[in-house]
């Protein structure tokens, strides 16, 4: 009896101990370095600068949100030395750039001593670094996040925030007939472009918002209607062509454009995907084209401000403010006002989706309008 209640002793002992090892070791810990990689290349962090090229201003945004945490009444970071989570330790123009944890951060400082941001990675040398330890943190494009969790990467996704809508050029004369820009809008398969091309990872879109944003997302069709394209389509006279632009650099836009064009050929409507050139030339010579928009707020109206303030002025859409205190109604009418038009026609909802490796802790995705969460996340100690 002594040497079983000993042996069970013991036991419990052991069991403790490993048990007190496995929490001390998922404590919060201070130190190491959090290696990141993005796909863009950054020439400025000027605050006040505003980058042409989404992909760009999007990380510039994401940096920005680490070093200032003072906005400007429209959104933008205010360029307040000292007042973010880190600050610029080194920077080499479009390669990379080190933040250091600012010790003095109002909000506590953060658990890693600092960040080394790899820019001008292309996506598939991102998830391989992520695969084989080499980088810590990285955006993955939509489509790729199912193929990414196959090959074991740690895969965080957020809510839809991503609106990826075709725009029409003002005063060109097919985007100026009514019927030709609804026909385009009525033939445009969203459900397959949300299963085939971005393997399920978003929503079909009909609306400026995303359905959590302001609950009526599910007002605006999304459905596909190639009779009534058809339809529309023949009440036009003459042979004309819709010219479809796409950034030249945007695999994701090109593949998008394609699918557009084909759904157009099935209601009769001619229609040719074409690459945009940097610069783009001007005036434009397509008569449609793609744009990305990322929500920079998770409250609706100003979300919906940054989007009106987001489309190329080529829509020739009205940019009357909204009343500061804008109802759902308000937000909704207004919404209702642009999408009615065709001249903004809402494809799809793409969320972001992150990779992470292995000793990444605490890491929750963020909402719209937030940064990368570095100043909370910390890193597991290696394994001795």
């Amino acid at each position: 009896m002594k040497l079983r209640s000993c042996l069970f002793l013991a036991a419990i002992s052991v069991a403790l101990f490993h048990t007190g090892r496995v929490e001390s070791s998922r404590r919060p810990r201070y130190g190491g370095t959090v290696r990141v990689e993005v796909g863009a290349v950054l020439h400025s962090l000027d605050p006040a600068g505003a980058p042409a090229d989404p992909d760009e201003a999007s990380a510039k945004n994401e940096i920005d949100a680490l070093l200032y945490d003072q906005r400007n009444p429209d959104g933008t970071f205010a360029g307040v030395a000292g007042s973010g989570a880190f600050h610029i330790a080194e920077w080499e123009s479009g390669k990379h750039v080190t933040l250091a944890a600012n010790e003095n951060y109002r909000g506590g400082r953060a658990f890693v001593d600092s960040i080394d941001i790899e820019m001008g990675r292309a996506a598939k040398d991102r998830l391989l670094d992520l695969e084989v330890g080499k980088a810590d943190f990285a955006e993955i494009p939509p489509e790729e996040a199912r193929h990414a969790a196959e090959r074991g990467v740690r895969v965080s996704t957020s809510l839809p925030e991503e609106l990826v809508a075709l725009v029409f050029v003002a005063g060109h004369s097919i985007a100026e007939d009514a019927h030709a820009r609804e026909a385009l809008a009525r033939s445009i398969d969203r459900a397959a472009i949300v299963n085939f091309i971005l393997q399920k990872e978003g929503e079909p879109a009909g609306g400026l918002l995303p359905q959590w944003s302001n609950g009526t997302a599910f007002l605006f069709s999304t459905a596909a209607d190639a009779v009534g394209a058809k339809d529309l389509w023949s009440q036009i006279s003459g042979s004309p062509r819709i010219v479809l632009g796409y950034d030249s650099g945007d695999s994701l836009g090109q593949a998008i454009a394609e699918r557009v064009a084909v759904n157009a050929r099935d209601a009769g409507i001619v229609l040719s995907a074409e690459p945009i050139a940097s610069p783009e030339p001007s005036p434009p010579r397509y008569d449609a084209r793609l744009v990305r928009l990322r929500i920079t707020s998770s409250r609706p109206r100003e979300a919906l401000v940054s989007f009106q303030s987001g489309l190329p002025a080529i829509a020739g859409l009205d940019a009357s403010p909204l009343p500061a205190a804008a109802s759902s109604e308000q937000i909704y009418e207004r919404e209702r006002a642009v999408v009615s038009g065709y001249r903004v026609v809402p494809l799809v909802w793409l969320p972001r989706v992150y990779g992470l490796g292995a000793r990444v802790r605490d890491w929750k995705a963020p909402v719209a309008g937030e940064g990368w969460p570095f100043v909370d996340v910390w890193l597991e100690q290696e394994s001795q």
